[in-house]
């Protein structure tokens, strides 16, 4: 690394503990541009000068070391970058219309627990499984490794297993409790998710974790690992239980489709489908919709009647844990967590759930409080 490339990776370092004591989550350096940050969901302008094109390229030599031939070969590469013993982040570098650009996301050291995230109690009945397929869901940012890694935390300190992880890159590191935790990163530990996955089955995992579920292959492996006998974690992107189901089905031939839906209807004990939202105290957290593998979701799978799962979660709510987006923004309002105008923001169809909010506080109200309610709207 020569002098002037050292500099420029100060000045990165020193723009990501800006941005960190700001409590944001992901750095953004744009040749043709400014270096910007998402703090708290918002974007926001960190540097008053422009990146050339050829300082983009010193700092993504600078960030990608030993790495730059790849970059230049492929036009876009994943990696970690080490700030400091507490912090870590995942990049990716890439070439747009100006010119090479950084993109860096925060992974904190420190893995949060399940409680400190204020998860559902749900999540622990998937913790405890000892076979089948989890999948954590939702859109880029949404919270997906952080979740994923919580629950790997979790059966960490409280079960003696086997766990392998299939990553790009590796994210959070995990250090070893009762567990044996192997990660492994693609293109530096195994040259791809299908070639570790096989690998895997003749590891003696109890659970693999699965970074993403990105073709046939990938998932054809997942669902057979879940079938012999082992607990798979992955993700997919996509908003909800019912996107989910049918892009893994979609995804294969039509000759197939009947196969894997039926194989799903065994083997699927879980989905979590995510998305964050701002707090009250200007944080965010997840709100999340729960898929759990009951005699009724495993038989509108096999028969293909997918439409009818949101009634299903809703109905299964008190009795299995499952839940809507719906439930969750609800109870987030109620708890105060979250405020009704957030909630409605957020929700998939806003006036159903400004109505559901309002029937909700109504039987939260005392009896003199539905009596104020009723004659102000009669008023």
């Amino acid at each position: 690394m020569n002098e002037e490339q050292l500099k420029l990776l100060e000045q990165v370092k020193a723009f990501l503990y800006k941005m960190i004591e700001m409590e944001g989550s992901d750095l953004y350096v744009k040749s043709g541009g400014y270096i910007s940050a998402r703090i708290k969901g918002d974007i926001h302008k960190l540097s008053n000068f422009t990146i050339t094109r050829a300082t983009g390229m010193e700092i993504c030599r600078a960030l990608l070391r030993g790495r730059t031939d790849e970059f230049i070969e492929k036009k876009e590469v994943d990696f970690t970058f080490k700030l400091d013993e507490n912090y870590r982040f995942r990049g990716n570098a890439f070439f747009q219309l100006d010119g090479p650009t950084v993109v860096l996301r925060v992974i904190p050291a420190k893995i949060s627990t399940l409680s400190e995230l204020q998860m559902p109690q749900s999540l622990y009945k998937l913790v405890n499984k000892e076979r089948g397929l989890v999948l954590v869901t939702g859109v880029t940012g949404s919270g997906k490794s952080t979740t994923l890694a919580a629950m790997i935390n979790e059966i960490n300190h409280k079960d003696a297993k086997h766990i392998i992880t299939i990553e790009d890159p590796i994210e959070f590191v995990h250090k070893e409790d009762k567990c044996i935790i192997e990660q492994r990163s693609i293109g530096q530990d195994t040259l791809s998710f299908t070639n570790a996955l096989k690998s895997a089955l003749r590891e003696d995992p109890d659970i693999i974790l699965i970074g993403e579920m990105r073709d046939i292959e990938t998932i054809e492996i997942a669902l057979h690992a879940a079938e012999t006998g082992h607990l798979v974690f992955s993700t997919l992107h996509t908003l909800d239980a019912k996107e989910t189901i049918n892009r893994i089905i979609g995804m294969f031939p039509s000759q197939e489709q009947n196969r894997i839906r039926l194989t799903l209807a065994e083997i699927l004990e879980g989905v979590i489908s995510q998305r964050l939202i701002k707090t009250v105290d200007n944080q965010r957290m997840a709100a999340m919709e729960i898929l759990l593998r009951t005699s009724r979701i495993s038989e509108l799978i096999k028969g293909n009647r997918d439409a009818e799962i949101k009634d299903a979660l809703e109905e299964g709510h008190e009795a299995y844990g499952t839940q809507t987006f719906d439930d969750a923004l609800v109870e987030l309002v109620l708890s105060g967590r979250v405020s009704k105008e957030e909630a409605i923001k957020n929700a998939s169809i806003p006036d159903d759930l400004a109505l559901k909010i309002k029937k909700a506080q109504l039987l939260n109200m005392s009896s003199d409080e539905k009596e104020e309610e009723i004659i102000g709207l009669k008023l």
